[in-house]
C-alpha cells in the first residue's frame, strides 16, 4: 500500500449541489421564491476566472510599469455565473427574454435587486468556501 493511498482521488468526496432562491421577484404558483442550483467551481476554474477578470494598471510615476488589478465586481458575477446549473444561464431563450447576451448580464437582469444580489454573491462565496467576503479580502489587501 502506497504511503500516499489516503491522499488518492478515489478517496476525495464529491461536494453536492446546493440550492438557494436569490430573489423574491421569480416564484412558483404558490408565490414560493424559485430555487436556483449551484455547483461547485474548481480551484483551477478560479485561477481561470479571476485572471480573465484582471488587468495591467499603469503605476503613476514610473512609465512602462504596470500592477495588477482584479475587477472584483466582474470576478463575482462570472463566480456566481458558473456556478449556476439551473436556470441555465446560457441558455439563448431565456436570454432573449431579457434583452442580454451573456450570462452575466442575465444574471443581473433576473437578480436586479441590489439587495438580494449581495446576498447571493455572501452565498456563492461561503458555497465555494471562501469564509471571508471577496471584498473584505480586497479592503485588507488596500491596508
Amino acid at each position: 500500500m502506497s504511503k500516499f493511498s489516503k491522499f488518492m482521488k478515489s478517496n476525495k468526496t464529491v461536494k453536492e449541489n446546493g440550492f438557494y432562491a436569490p430573489t423574491r421577484s421569480l416564484c412558483d404558483e404558490n408565490g414560493k421564491p424559485l430555487e436556483w442550483e449551484f455547483r461547485h467551481i474548481t480551484s483551477k476554474e478560479n485561477e481561470g476566472l479571476r485572471d480573465d477578470c484582471t488587468i495591467d494598471v499603469p503605476i503613476t510615476g514610473k512609465p512602462n510599469l504596470f500592477r495588477p488589478k482584479t475587477q472584483s465586481s466582474k470576478y463575482m458575477q462570472k463566480m456566481i455565473a458558473a456556478s449556476v446549473v439551473m436556470p441555465d444561464l446560457y441558455d439563448k431563450e431565456l436570454q432573449d427574454s431579457y434583452g442580454v447576451t451573456t450570462p452575466e448580464e442575465l444574471l443581473l437582469a433576473m437578480v436586479d435587486d441590489p439587495g438580494e444580489y449581495n446576498d447571493l454573491a455572501a452565498f456563492v462565496q461561503k458555497f465555494q468556501g471562501f469564509n471571508v467576503s471577496f471584498n473584505d479580502k480586497v479592503d485588507e489587501a488596500k491596508n
